[in-house]
C-alpha cells in the first residue's frame, strides 16, 4: 500500500440533478450536465497502512457522522476491490468555502476516489473512477470527468458515470458571487419528489438535456448560459414547493439576478445560475467578464473569477 494525492475542481450544474431514485448507489432520476470551475480546487491525500483506526480530516476538522459515512462508502469499495483490510488516513483541503453552494462535495469525492484508488494500487478507467466517486456524491462523477460533462443516470453501479462533452478548449468565463448560507443538499434532495412540480421537471428534462448537449458541442456560450439560467429557475421552483418550502436564496442572491438582467438589457451578455444554495454563478461570453465582475462587486458582494477546469488528476504534492 502507498500514498497518493489528487486534485479536482468543483462543478457548476448547468442542467442540474435533484433527487436520487436509489440512495444507496446514488443513482439519479435523470442525466445531468455541468462544467468544472477552475481555479477552485480540492486537494486530497490518502494513505493505507497499519494505523489504529480510519481517520479523515477536512479543512483541519475531523470528519464524523454522516460525513465519515460518505467517505467510507468510497474507501470501503476500494478496500473490497483490492482485498485489503488496511486502515486509511485522509486529509483534504479546499481552496474555497464549503457548504455554500460551490460544489465542495463534487470536488471532494472526485479527489478522494482518485487518490484512494491510486493509493491502493487499483487501476481504473476514467468511467470506473467516475462511478466510484458517485458512491460519495453524485456530482463527483462530473468532477472526475472535468470540463463540460454529462452524467448518465444508468441502471446499476457500473453504468452510472460521467463522460466529457467538451474540455478546457471551450472557453467560458464565470463569476462566482459568493453568498454564504449553509445548507444541506441531501435534505433538499429527499423531499423534492413530494413537490407538485417534480413530475413537470422530469418531463421538461429530456429536451433541456438535448439542447444543452447540442449547445456545448457547438461551443455556443450564449445558448449554454440561457439554458442554465432557465434550469436554475425550474430547479429552485421545485425546491421551494416541497413540503418544507426550502428557500436557499438570500437577498444578495436576488440582487445578483436583478443585476444580471439589468446588464443584459444594457448590452452586456451574461447569465445567472444557482445550484443548491445561495451563491450565484454568472456565466459570461468572451470579453464581458471584467464588466460583470465590476458590477457584481459594486453590489457589495465578494466575487471569484473562474474558468473551465480539467478532470481530476494525481499530483506529487502530498498534504502529509
Amino acid at each position: 500500500m502507498s500514498k497518493a494525492t489528487s486534485i479536482a475542481h468543483p462543478m457548476q450544474g448547468l442542467i442540474k440533478y435533484h433527487r436520487l431514485r436509489d440512495e444507496a448507489l446514488r443513482l439519479p432520476y435523470h442525466d445531468s450536465i455541468s462544467v468544472a470551475t477552475a481555479p477552485l480546487s480540492t486537494r486530497t491525500t490518502v494513505e493505507f497502512g497499519d494505523f489504529g483506526k480510519d481517520r479523515a480530516v477536512i479543512d483541519g476538522k475531523e470528519a464524523e457522522g454522516r460525513s465519515l459515512e460518505r467517505i467510507l462508502s468510497v474507501v470501503d469499495h476500494v478496500r473490497r476491490a483490492t482485498g485489503t483490510r488496511e486502515k486509511f488516513r485522509m486529509e483534504s483541503v479546499n481552496s474555497f468555502p464549503s457548504g455554500v453552494g460551490l460544489g465542495a462535495s463534487s470536488s471532494g469525492f472526485a479527489a478522494l476516489a482518485t487518490a484512494a484508488s491510486a493509493a491502493a494500487g487499483l487501476r481504473l478507467e476514467k468511467n470506473q473512477l467516475s462511478a466510484l466517486s458517485r458512491l460519495g456524491a453524485g456530482s463527483a462523477t462530473r468532477a472526475v470527468a472535468g470540463g463540460f460533462s454529462r452524467w448518465r443516470m444508468g441502471t446499476r453501479h457500473e453504468d452510472s458515470y460521467a463522460y466529457p462533452l467538451a474540455g478546457e478548449e471551450l472557453k467560458m468565463d464565470m463569476i462566482v458571487a459568493l453568498v454564504e448560507n449553509t445548507k444541506q443538499t441531501e435534505d433538499a434532495h429527499r423531499e423534492v419528489v413530494k413537490s407538485p412540480l417534480f413530475a413537470g421537471r422530469l418531463s421538461y428534462l429530456h429536451n433541456a438535456l438535448a439542447q444543452m448537449d447540442e449547445a456545448i458541442r457547438a461551443g455556443d456560450i450564449t445558448r449554454i448560459g440561457s439554458l442554465a439560467e432557465a434550469d436554475t429557475l425550474m430547479l429552485h421552483a421545485v425546491t421551494m414547493s416541497g413540503p418544507s418550502g426550502m428557500i436557499f436564496w438570500k437577498p444578495e442572491t436576488l440582487s445578483v439576478i436583478g443585476e444580471v438582467r439589468a446588464m443584459r438589457k444594457q448590452g452586456t451578455e451574461c447569465y445567472f445560475s444557482v445550484d443548491t444554495g445561495a451563491t450565484a454563478y454568472v456565466n459570461c461570453t468572451p470579453g464581458t467578464v471584467g464588466e460583470v465582475d465590476k458590477r457584481i462587486r459594486a453590489l457589495g458582494i465578494k466575487t471569484m473569477k473562474c474558468t473551465v477546469g480539467g478532470p481530476s488528476r494525481l499530483t506529487e504534492e502530498h498534504l502529509f
